[in-house]
């Protein structure tokens, strides 16, 4: 079983298309701390990370950030290891208390953007004063979102993508570069 897991991976990074290496990957990331730094370092924010995919993006992104802020996280979720988002489930919401201040919600991508709408609405309804949200990448749909982040790394093309924290199926989050699956022809 295990053997037939490792070739389908195989198969579908053999079969991507590189989008960004790892150095751009690395230059967006200090470009967005720059940002982040400029806007909220006197603001001492809760920092909150959705899990499970801004976890490799907010694990390099922070140790950018030299300022004193709070760390969390929450865990929203719409896709489930597929590649169509469904309706939103809250597995974990944050365990620090968000009144009166200001957090930046880290995700990895800004895809439709349902998911980071109905977050900063749960974090209004939690307390939150203001929410900024950072995204590693935000993907170019061509149609208005629900809603669009304060600071994005990286604009991609309307593909399925996966590395730094995205995944195919459940893999690659891990890869330090981000990839496109191949285009259906």
């Amino acid at each position: 079983m295990y053997d037939r897991d490792i070739e389908r991976a195989w198969a579908l990074f053999n079969q991507a298309e590189l989008l960004y290496s790892r150095s751009e990957v690395e230059a967006a990331l200090d470009r967005l701390a720059q940002q982040i730094s400029a806007a909220l370092a006197d603001r001492f924010p809760v920092a909150l990370c959705v899990m499970g995919g801004a976890v490799v993006f907010a694990g390099q992104l922070l140790p950018r950030l030299e300022f004193p802020l709070e760390f969390d996280y929450l865990h929203a979720t719409r896709y489930r290891e597929g590649t169509r988002g469904g309706e939103i489930d809250w597995p974990v919401l944050p365990r620090k208390d968000l009144h009166g201040r200001t957090v930046l919600l880290l995700d990895d991508i800004l895809d439709e953007g349902h998911t980071l709408q109905a977050a900063r609405v749960k974090l209004a309804e939690l307390g939150a004063a203001e929410v900024r949200i950072a995204v590693l990448a935000e993907k170019d749909l061509g149609r208005p979102k629900p809603i669009q982040a304060d600071f994005v790394g990286l604009r991609l093309p309307d593909r399925y993508v996966f590395g730094m924290g995205m995944d195919a199926y459940g893999l690659w989050r891990n890869l330090p570069a981000i990839y496109a699956l191949k285009e259906e022809v």
